[in-house]
């Protein structure tokens, strides 16, 4: 499939398309290890288009409250569009965007941290915002050279433009993880490691995808035009066909993914 984005922006490709097999599965069991539970108040962190948002206020069921925080106003004009009964607010993790006093029974961070460009920042703001004794989970990416799939296409991208730092992947140590956690003075830090089956009908969406990401987090990006950038992206795409090929069966394209999620007390 190839996405036309002058019809559709980006936010609503990746609410359409990546969601529900990407986001979505790991979403019921991250709000078990917080024991999210009926009155309580939690707050999503680089919520992105919502879903773990929006999966906490169908649990809670009217007993709680949910707010959302992104940087992106593209994609919270997605979440409110989707689900404009949570309270959804644009900023920085590293500032939130919090009334006086405003704090929170839940926090939850999924695949946001290794994205933020002062972590130990964002972690003292993550426990500004968590009530004493209150509940946080944070999961990041594994590191992409521990799944055969994702390594491969890796390296089919970096022979079209050269070494690439995957973002995505780049927070995957559990220690690290768990030592911003402490330093910001959470308690009870421990982390565990979760791996999924992640399948799409057509892997051809996600190898397109995935070659954008990975064109993004290359260095020649930044000198590339987006008529440059939209060729690469399709000649890494097409030439990412015989390895999807291979992961494809009667049950459509799958793969092995994996998380760490760390979970801490206030």
């Amino acid at each position: 499939m190839t996405f036309h984005f002058a019809q559709s922006s980006f936010p609503e490709i990746y609410e359409q398309a990546l969601v529900t097999p990407i986001f979505r599965p790991w979403v019921d069991e991250l709000l078990d290890d917080v024991e999210l539970a009926a009155g309580d108040r939690l707050l999503d962190i680089a919520c992105g288009t919502g879903i773990v948002a929006r999966v906490a206020m169908e649990r809670l069921a009217g007993t709680g409250t949910v707010v959302g925080v992104d940087r992106s106003p593209l994609m919270l004009a997605v979440s409110r569009n989707v689900a404009p009964d949570i309270d959804w607010r644009e900023g920085d993790a590293s500032v939130l965007p919090l009334f006086d006093g405003e704090q929170f029974d839940v926090v939850v961070c999924q695949q946001g941290l290794q994205f933020f460009p002062d972590r130990p920042a964002a972690a003292l703001e993550m426990r500004r915002a968590l009530a004493a004794d209150g509940r946080l989970a944070v999961s990041t990416w594994l590191p992409d050279d521990k799944f055969p799939l994702l390594l491969e296409l890796r390296h089919v991208a970096e022979r079209h433009v050269g070494t690439v730092v995957d973002k995505r992947h780049a927070f995957g140590d559990t220690t690290a993880v768990e030592t911003v956690l402490s330093d910001a003075g959470f308690r009870d830090v421990r982390s565990k490691t979760v791996t999924r089956t992640i399948r799409f009908e057509d892997g051809s969406e996600f190898a397109e995808f995935n070659a954008i990401a990975l064109v993004t987090f290359c260095a020649k990006a930044k000198n590339m035009s987006d008529e440059q950038r939209a060729d690469v992206v399709a000649a890494i795409a097409r030439d990412s066909a015989d390895i999807v090929r291979r992961h494809t069966g009667e049950d459509g394209f799958a793969f092995e993914l994996g998380a760490n999620v760390t979970l801490a007390r206030g």
